[in-house]
């Protein structure tokens, strides 16, 4: 997929974003999503988070709404994955306020 393509935002996927940037540990998902270049196994993400398996879902589920993330299955693993168009589309709509 292209990486420079532009993400349209609706004020309501704008309002998504910002919501689930709100929480600490969303950001800090994202940051460690982030900081590689490839999807991460979601039992890898775990293991950097001191959270029940079952909030850890919950979160990516919220990013996953807002479309920060994307999640893919090899097997019974899944793999999540951080929609940097997405992140940068807001970014970028932040930055014209």
């Amino acid at each position: 997929m292209d990486d420079t393509a532009m993400v349209p935002l609706s004020d309501a996927a704008f309002a998504l974003i910002a919501k689930a940037l709100a929480e600490p540990r969303r950001w800090q998902i994202l940051c460690d999503l982030g900081a590689l270049q490839a999807p991460m196994a979601c039992s890898v993400l775990s293991q950097g988070h001191d959270v029940s398996a079952a909030t850890l879902s919950h979160h990516l589920k919220e990013l996953e709404a807002a479309g920060l993330v994307s999640t893919s299955r090899d097997g019974k693993y899944m793999n999540i994955a951080l929609e940097r168009r997405t992140l940068r589309a807001y970014m970028d709509r932040l930055a014209e306020l």
